[in-house]
């Protein structure tokens, strides 16, 4: 998988990420979410990386990167954190301006580096998201029943133990769809305690110090200025809970725009052609 594309770790100042990177043009980086790895983006970055420099990281606390230590409030985890990640790693690289893509838990971050890094970030993707204020201000009986695991995994130690009894049969996914390669990456990770924790911590802190930051942000008036795209899973449950996807981001983003994709929620892995379409087409547009 990611034929061509280097493979390291790049040491930043609070972490240590697993990163691939390849191809030529301007910069894009990749985020995966939950509960994947950088590997999900293997049908989708090659293509990418025609056109542009791609760069895919394990998020800290996911996949081969670093677990942060457990601090107040979760921070080692917040979606700051590792905004402060990508831009360090884009530096790294050569690269004080890219664009940005994130995928679920991933959107998180890539969304967070836009407000945080307006300078920076030229053009956001958001794959199957809504801001976390947006959707805890919506949380009714049919959010909960749908995305209980939200407030299962704001448990202390539960929802560790739970998972890791068996964590296939919680996460499931199929080497038909990922690709063999991707999947043994994707097992590697579920299987391994200290990343099973990370992911969780991932989601304790989008409901404390995460939460916190877009209060604070919608306090002092700040939006996404950059030109984004939403695009969301048409057989996913993001428009059934939520309705109007892009009437919700553009009390964030005011130049957003997007669609839904034909497929399940992991659209890179489902339908890598339709999702490399829309990102290219978006990331190759001049305004």
């Amino acid at each position: 998988m990611f034929e061509g594309f280097m493979h390291t770790e790049i040491t930043l100042s609070e972490a240590v990420l697993n990163v691939r990177y390849g191809g030529n043009g301007p910069p894009v980086m990749l985020l995966h979410g939950h509960p994947r790895t950088h590997a999900t983006w293997s049908k989708v970055a090659p293509e990418l990386a025609k056109s542009f420099t791609v760069v895919c990281p394990d998020l800290r606390g996911f996949g081969r990167s670093s677990k942060p230590a457990d601090l107040p409030e979760h921070a080692g985890s917040s979606k700051r954190a590792k905004a402060r990640d990508c831009i360090e790693l884009m530096h790294q690289l050569g690269f004080d301006q890219f664009a940005l893509v994130g995928h679920d838990r991933g959107s998180y971050t890539a969304y967070r580096a836009a407000l945080d890094y307006p300078d920076r970030i030229t053009r956001l993707a958001v794959l199957d998201s809504i801001p976390i204020l947006e959707a805890l201000n919506r949380c009714n009986e049919k959010f909960a029943r749908q995305w209980y695991h939200w407030f299962f995994f704001a448990q202390a130690e539960k929802p560790e133990r739970a998972i890791l009894a068996d964590p296939d049969k919680w996460y499931g996914g199929q080497p038909e769809t990922m690709g063999d390669e991707e999947y043994l990456e994707f097992r590697r990770a579920i299987h391994d305690p200290a990343t099973v924790h990370g992911m969780i911590e991932d989601y304790r802190a989008g409901l404390t110090i995460d939460k916190q930051h877009e209060l604070q942000d919608r306090q002092l008036g700040r939006i996404i200025e950059c030109p984004t795209l939403c695009l969301w899973s048409k057989y996913d449950d993001l428009e059934d809970i939520y309705g109007d996807i892009l009437g919700i981001w553009k009390s964030w983003a005011p130049a957003v725009r997007g669609k839904p994709i034909n497929s399940g929620h992991h659209m890179a892995e489902e339908a890598p052609e339709e999702v490399t379409a829309e990102l290219r087409h978006f990331l190759l547009q001049r305004s």
